[in-house]
């Protein structure tokens, strides 16, 4: 069963940035598309990055420009780097196997305030 430990939230200033970690375990990580999620108070987890095994990535219009993930196969590890952070990126931030997303890590929590 695959499993998620996600790290690197924290209480950041607008304008701050912050570096999320996700050590994944119980799957052939090279081979697996990656993503990180998020999840505001009162709202639906919702997709923020894609990257696939190539290194090719997607970002929702709200995390372009500003968040970069990238990945470390040699480390079963996926990375988001966030800047330019808004009080609207307050979230609970999740990676997961977007084929799969059955089990979930208990997320990263990112808040944003002055």
């Amino acid at each position: 069963q695959e499993q998620f430990v996600e790290a690197g939230g924290g209480l950041v200033h607008p304008g701050g940035s912050l570096a999320l970690s996700c050590v994944v375990s119980g799957i052939t990580f090279s081979l697996e598309n990656m993503a990180w999620y998020r999840q505001a108070p009162g709202k639906e987890r919702e997709l923020v990055a894609y990257i696939n095994t190539g290194a090719s990535t997607f970002y929702a219009a709200s995390a372009k420009g500003r968040f970069t993930i990238s990945r470390d196969n040699a480390k079963n590890t996926v990375y988001l780097q966030m800047d330019s952070l808004n009080p609207e990126d307050t979230a609970v931030y999740y990676c997961n196997v977007p084929r799969l997303s059955r089990t979930w890590g208990q997320g990263t929590q990112v808040t944003v305030s002055s």
